[in-house]
């Protein structure tokens, strides 16, 4: 939810860790702030707003030192403002420190501190962890014992970074994603390879509990939170997550959109062996689970549609912020496939942990292939999407969709027979000319209300492309059945409203222009999505024809075009949508 990050070596702090926050802005973007130390002093200078502007008023990157740590914030506890903001530092001033997840007995502790005379400014539960370690600090006047006394304390999913004034820079891991770079001229510590690859491929992730000291004289030492001594190889981590500039284009959404004609080749290229490993398991499976949160969520319900349909193989999609009121769903013949772009987001690792313990075999679609989520797999394919910095996903679902298709058309004895290929020539086709797309959208920022109406396996269509408006504009939209129109939503067309009917020439079209009909005689204003023109249609944008089971792959791009467009004529920005982050690590 927030991005950390620290550094210490013989370059200028100040302006690592404003490059660093800049690249991990999508974690986060309430607020921002670094602090440096020079002369066993703590200088922060922090504000609210995103990483420039903070920057160009505060003048971050001016702040001396060879050694600091740097956030952004999305805010949990407390409102947005500079005092809220990280750095936090405790009531002496000696340390300072940055966090990212939740600290879930920071009242216990803070009034704990409070009758020991330590005293906080801020409304955050991070606040917290500063003023524990100083008081730890106090008690032992030693670093390594002060971080292990203070993790001991802790309750809660975590990560942070603090700076001692004596020159000290340490962190600890627990739950909440975080990266060594080991540089030539430095270490860094980060919650994203993106903080850092600039200056060094060369990393080291931490384990789950594990605390990490370094210093600007090259120290760099791991131990567990008992205080036993860790050893880690240095691994390579891909260059493509250097590869993170919008280049020609104006936002990094655009540029994402545009991008999905490469990244479904690259799905579909998916690692083959995992590929049958995750096969095997559902083949022999007695029940089948598939979860994620968002747009991973609902590329879960297309996978329903293409097992259900194709193969007769019934799998339950369960949201994964549900999971924990279930769970006893799960048992050792069942298998879960979490599906997720980050894979640290908190309610698909909790799922994830649910199931696990019940023995369920887990397997995972994911896109870092770091992360906690493929660690606590069985088995996962990666999306091979490379970075996806814009809030709102877009490249990372249809590469999840392409993915499912391949699972599926193994499962039903290669029926489907996907040909990506056609799929992404189909897909350069309608990001060819936005024009159209562009003059709708000049209209449809006046909306108050949406719907998306699609039958079938484009239903799961219409819920992301109402999502993608709601994260993008700020429209309220919904996502409905075509068949669930009679049943009370008709009681909202009015000349006000404007639906978008996804309608393919498909086994749905016939119901579906029906549906189109009485949403027209209400007066409601109609965008058809469809490769068939129809007079009822007030805007018509057109897709190309392809085998039925593969429209999703094609229909959700120009409801992606759309969202963003109406997001430029409303002057919102559609890479850093209010009050989102792109990976949300906390429940």
């Amino acid at each position: 939810m927030c991005s950390i990050i620290g550094y210490t070596g013989n370059g200028a702090a100040a302006q690592l860790l404003v490059k660093g926050l800049k690249r991990m802005e999508y974690r986060g973007y309430d607020s921002v702030g670094i602090a440096t130390i020079t002369s066993n002093h703590i200088d922060i200078r922090k504000g609210v707003g995103k990483v420039s502007e903070v920057d160009n008023s505060e003048k971050l990157r001016l702040l001396v030192g060879n050694m600091g740590i740097g956030h952004t914030r999305w805010a949990t506890h407390g409102v947005v403002n500079n005092v809220n903001a990280h750095p936090h530092k405790s009531s002496t001033g000696q340390i300072a420190i940055v966090h990212n997840g939740i600290i879930d007995n920071y009242n216990i502790l803070k009034k704990e501190l409070q009758d020991k005379g330590y005293f906080f400014k801020s409304e955050t539960d991070s606040e917290v962890i500063a003023n524990l370690l100083q008081y730890n600090f106090d008690e032992t006047k030693n670093i390594k014992k002060s971080m292990i006394k203070t993790v001991s304390s802790l309750k809660g999913e975590y990560s942070f970074v603090a700076v001692f004034e004596h020159g000290l820079l340490a962190a600890a891991k627990f739950h909440e994603p975080m990266v060594i770079g080991v540089g030539k001229n430095g270490y860094f510590v980060s919650s994203d390879v993106l903080g850092f690859v600039e200056y060094t491929d060369d990393v080291i992730y931490p384990d789950n509990k594990e605390i990490v000291i370094m210093n600007s004289s090259g120290l760099l030492q791991f131990f567990d939170f008992s205080g036993n001594p860790v050893r880690h190889q240095i691994t390579k981590v891909s260059k493509e997550f250097s590869d993170v500039y919008k280049g020609e284009y104006a936002h990094f959404t655009l540029k994402e959109i545009s991008e999905q004609p490469n990244t479904i080749m690259r799905a579909g290229q998916a690692c083959e062996d995992e590929l049958e490993k995750i096969i095997t398991l559902l083949k022999n499976a007695k029940k089948i689970y598939v979860t994620g949160s968002g747009t991973s969520y609902n590329a879960a319900l297309v996978a329903k549609h293409l097992f259900l349909k194709y193969g007769k193989i019934i799998i339950e999609p369960i949201i994964s912020s549900e999971v924990r009121f279930y769970p006893d769903y799960f048992d050792d013949k069942s298998v879960l496939i979490a599906l997720s772009q980050s894979g640290e987001s908190a309610d698909v690792l909790e799922a994830v942990k649910i199931a696990s313990n019940k023995g369920t075999k887990i397997t995972s679609i994911v896109n870092i292939s770091t992360s906690s989520l493929v660690h606590m797999s069985l088995h996962s394919v990666s999306l091979n999407c490379g970075p996806e910095i814009g809030v709102a996903a877009t490249k990372s679902f249809t590469s999840q969709l392409a993915i499912l298709y391949k699972i599926a058309n193994s499962l039903v004895d290669n029926s489907l027979k996907p040909d990506f290929l056609k799929i992404s020539k189909s897909m350069s086709e309608i990001l060819s000319d936005h024009e159209h797309i562009c003059k709708i959208s000049k209209e449809l920022k006046n909306a108050t209300d949406v719907y998306v109406l699609g039958r079938g396996i484009h239903f799961p269509i219409a819920s992301e492309a109402a999502l993608k408006l709601k994260e993008l504009t700020y429209i309220h939209a919904e996502g409905l059945p075509g068949g669930e129109l009679k049943h009370g939503p008709l009681a909202l067309m009015d000349t006000s409203v404007y639906v978008i009917i996804i309608n393919p020439n498909d086994s749905t079209y016939v119901d579906t222009l029906s549906s189109t009909y009485e949403i027209k005689a209400r007066k409601a204003k109609v965008i058809g999505i469809s490769d068939k023109n129809d007079p009822i249609y007030d805007h018509w944008i057109k897709i190309p024809s392809i085998s039925e089971p593969f429209y999703p792959l094609l229909e959700i791009i120009p409801l992606q075009l759309l969202s963003y467009y109406t997001a430029l004529e409303k002057q919102t920005d559609p890479d850093y949508p209010r009050n989102l982050a792109k990976s949300v690590t906390v429940k």
